[in-house]
């Protein structure tokens, strides 16, 4: 069998999750995703109330399917076999079959030609490696190999074992020591190669390194993978290698899409498709094709992505190339697939198919099999369906790949929930958030990433909810509630705190037995809330939306109920959903005057009101009768999405009663958070009180690029700051003297920390973590040239996340400071940065909040907090006593309590 034709490039596939991010549900957007109809209504066991309550009210329940696209992984200096697999070889050398070199062995041996025999073994490997697939023996004859070319000196055979030894592992699904072992002394040897065999050509390197992070991206290492994608881009900018350059920013973009930072990728394959056409490299130019389409397909634009993907297949037509051909061909189908053509979908991936066949490759075909699987699904031939994953589960398992069997065990268990095989299905979606898992713990400290990632992977964890509510359990369901969110916020908190302790530790998702434990330390009753999805046809295309609310109640003396409410029949008469009436029932009471008079607009307290009441029908009327009696006795709401936004003190029950009036109210991003912020909490000492207000403000520019404008002073936080100091017997720091520097330093020896100032919500830092504090400039004498090149007096949310404060109080006496990017875990800003960098409790806004009531309200919370050091009672207390003066929740009502409330 002849070897196929050498390409600087050359395409082998890994498949990616097509999952996208839920924020994208809120608004009816839909993501590679598939909502496949299941009826669970002859599913749930009559003994208990909430399965009875589900099985009435949803007769039409709906679990949740993957797609995977098919995306390239492109391999330099490197050749391909017909099978699409990838390998190193020495010019005319091909991987033939494996009879043709026994011979040659064996004649070897019998010689003493060490050579010879080096030779015959490396050919062995290879004709098992790239075509036969037998990794295991392959990487035997390697090793063998290896050790004669040391032994002989022969560099340039070394070099290329040392790659196929890694690359192979890799097939092989060894993701960990295994293949690093060998390619990082891949990447040495190409580095010496490159300055002693080739001239000092400098591209060698790049090659190697752009080669390692694709192994790093294979194994599922984003953070190694991103770490030498940049510098093999920076490299290639260094030495002007513009093709080097073009293939850097590409895979860089790959491992985004597979990150879920959807934007970044686009811009990094739209940058790769310039480069590609400029020098006119066709093979750089149908990858960046192909990976747009891919990722805009991602985002649910399917138009978008036929027409990219009908750009590639026309491309790889032009220059017949059968592999690209079907790829192409494959994700096409998964495009009209996802608009509801399934008759269209099955001709493109028997097309594709056809073309596998035609070249003996099994790579791309088994995942055009499984993604085929999920049309036989929606055309309802289950058999045909769980056959086809089956095959994949098989390949992908003996591949070890991560992302490969959690995708195809949710779509096999969405299908033993469809005949009604619920274990089958919980032991299924338990095996795909465990690999999942692993696959996150890979991206070790990155928590930006760990964010990121998460949005990509929710559907085994909402899909194993519906199961475990389905079965009677409704405890392992709220352990899986838990176990899929805030995990990022969980493990750096746990990180931050195990750095303060003589012992490393490490963290687990709590079972119902430490929630319960939780809720008993807390001395409170928590309330945690589960979005569930599903979806619907709109004119044959895939939509999804909100369709049920789970709720747990947990008391102190550990008595656990699950509640449910109906999100579908109570929302479907105006056809929005829960996420629009908590995100605009906060715009209507953030209709008002914030500090400093900066106008934001009108509220109309008749739809204000309305909504409010809404609100607490859907989210309190179903559990009102668990929650306490006492209005002393305290509740946790934990929140999940736009749920974070909801201000739970302004709710208003039927009679016109709102929920502060009659209960102590906090809130936490996850249970096992309040568990580490309590721990946080006996950490702390010292006394030292640190109040701002109205620090002489710092400039910011209204757009990007127009000349920056200086925030407006505020008297009214002035004014609040010298009315607190003097509570708190300490003296306010304001105007010139509230420098960032100074702020900073004071704010790593205080206890209690009151900052009175202007709060912004924008991501200065372009980190990813938006949110930022307004101090006054520092003189541009006291910080560094690097310091200068940011916004002088704003303390972002970025910068806190780095500080390790000791503060058992810090309150944000500002407008937005409780917003920023809401996430699977959690909102991401201020509030979680002040927590992670070691805050037990925390008190923010949601709004713009008027001058004069917040500074009465944090007067009389500070005059509470004296009498009783109870933070969430003194906050109640203070907010009735605002609610009297100024009776309208947008007054009163921003401020939420997040952590501890002693």
């Amino acid at each position: 069998m002849k070897r196929s034709h050498f390409l600087q490039f050359c395409g082998s596939t890994l498949a990616t999750f097509g999952l996208g991010q839920l924020e994208a549900i809120a608004s009816g957007d839909r993501d590679t995703r598939v909502f496949a109809q299941t009826d669970f209504s002859n599913l749930f066991p009559t003994s208990d109330s909430g399965a009875q309550l589900l099985a009435q009210t949803s007769s039409q329940q709906q679990a949740l399917t993957i797609y995977q696209p098919i995306q390239n992984i492109e391999w330099e200096g490197m050749f391909v076999s017909p099978q699409g697999i990838a390998y190193f070889a020495i010019d005319g050398v091909s991987p033939d079959a494996v009879s043709n070199y026994d011979g040659d062995l064996e004649f070897a041996r019998r010689n003493g030609d060490r050579q010879k025999e080096a030779s015959a073994l490396f050919k062995l490997g290879l004709a098992n490696h790239a075509i036969g697939g037998f990794f295991d023996k392959a990487i035997d004859y390697y090793k063998q190999s290896l050790v004669i070319a040391k032994e002989i000196r022969d560099g340039n055979l070394e070099v290329i074992l040392l790659g196929n030894i890694g690359i192979a592992y890799l097939q092989n699904g060894f993701a960990y020591i295994e293949p690093f072992e060998y390619l990082e002394q891949y990447l040495a040897q190409t580095w010496h190669k490159a300055y002693y065999y080739n001239g000092g050509d400098r591209r060698w390197g790049g090659v190697a390194m752009g080669n390692l992070g694709n192994a790093y991206y294979s194994a599922d290492l984003y953070g190694k993978a991103i770490e030498y994608h940049q510098k093999r881009l920076a490299l290639s900018l260094e030495i002007k290698d513009r093709r080097g350059e073009g293939k850097a920013l590409g895979d860089l973009g790959i491992v985004d899409h597979s990150l879920g930072e959807y934007k970044k990728a686009i811009e990094y394959q739209e940058q790769r498709l310039a480069i590609a056409r400029e020098i006119k490299d066709s093979w750089g130019e149908g990858q960046a094709i192909s990976n747009l389409g891919i990722v805009y397909h991602t985002q649910g634009n399917y138009t978008k992505a036929i027409e990219y993907q009908q750009q590639y297949l026309a491309l790889a037509q032009a220059i017949k190339n059968p592999l690209w051909e079907e790829q192409a061909l494959g994700n096409l189908g998964g495009a009209y697939y996802f608009l509801g053509n399934y008759n269209k979908a099955i001709e493109l991936y028997e097309k594709s198919l056809a073309i596998a066949g035609k070249i003996r490759e099994s790579q791309i075909a088994k995942k055009v099999r499984a993604n085929l699987g999920l049309v036989y699904f929606q055309m309802n031939n289950y058999q045909k369906s769980i056959e086809l994953y089956n095959q994949f589960l098989t390949s992908t398992s003996s591949g070890k790949n991560h992302r490969e069997q959690a995708i195809v065990r949710n779509n096999i268990a969405v299908v033993q929930i469809n005949n009604g095989d619920l274990p089958g299905a919980t032991e299924n979606l338990l095996k795909a958030i465990q690999v999942l898992e692993i696959l996150r713990g890979r991206l070790a400290g990155n928590d930006a990433y760990k964010i990121s990632i998460f949005e990509t992977q929710t559907f085994p964890y909402i899909n194993l909810q519906k199961v475990l509510i389905a079965s009677n359990k409704n405890d392992a369901a709220l352990e899986i509630a838990e176990r899929g969110r805030s995990r990022a916020f969980v493990e750096l908190l746990e990180k931050r705190l195990s750095l303060k302790q003589t012992a490393a530790t490490s963290i687990t998702p709590p079972n119902i037995e430490q929630i319960k434990q939780i809720a008993k330390t807390q001395n409170s009753t928590l309330v945690q809330y589960s979005i569930i999805y599903n979806d619907f046809k709109v004119e044959g295309r895939e939509k999804s939306q909100e369709s049920e609310l789970y709720i747990w109640v947990i008391k102190p003396n550990g008595e656990v109920t699950f509640r449910y409410s109906n999100l579908k029949s109570i929302l479907q008469e105006q056809e929005i959903s829960l996420a629009y009436y908590a995100t605009t029932t906060r715009a209507y009471l953030a209709a008002a005057r914030g500090r400093g008079s900066m106008e934001v607009g009108q509220s109309d307290e008749t739809l204000e009101t309305k909504r409010l009441k809404r609100l607490y029908q859907i989210l309190i009327e179903p559990i009102a009768d668990l929650l306490p009696n006492d209005p002393k006795h305290r509740v946790i709401f934990i929140p999940q999405k736009s749920l974070f936004v909801v201000p739970f003190p302004a709710l208003m029950d039927a009679a016109g009663k709102y929920l502060i009036e009659k209960h102590t109210i906090l809130t936490a991003p996850a249970i096992q958070v309040l568990q580490l912020t309590n721990q946080q909490r006996k950490q702390v000492v010292g006394d030292k009180v640190l109040v701002v207000g109205n620090p002489t403000m710092p400039s910011i520019p209204v757009e990007i690029g127009e000349k920056p404008q200086q925030l407006p002073p505020l008297p009214g936080a002035e004014k609040e700051a010298l009315a607190i100091a003097k509570l708190l017997q300490t003296r306010a720091i304001i105007g010139n003297e509230a420098t960032k520097s100074s702020i900073v330093q004071q704010m790593l020896k205080s206890r209690i920390i009151h900052l009175a100032t202007h709060g912004l919500l924008d991501d200065f830092n372009g980190s990813g973590v938006p949110g930022a504090i307004a101090l006054a400039p520092d003189s541009p004498s006291s910080f560094s040239k690097e310091q200068q090149s940011g916004i002088n007096g704003l303390l972002t949310a970025d910068e806190i996340l780095d500080f390790k404060l000791n503060a058992e109080l810090v309150v944000l006496s500002a407008c937005d400071t409780g917003r920023g990017k809401i996430t699977g875990d959690g909102v991401i800003g201020l509030s979680r940065s002040l927590i992670t960098a070691g805050v037990s409790s925390v008190i923010v806004s949601l709004w713009s909040v008027p001058d004069e009531p917040t500074a009465l309200l944090m007067s009389e919370f500070y005059q509470n907090i004296q009498k009783n050091s109870d933070k969430a009672q003194a906050l109640r207390q203070a907010m009735l006593a605002t609610m009297k003066q100024y009776p309208e929740p947008k007054n009163w009502a921003a401020f939420t309590l997040i952590g501890e409330a002693n």
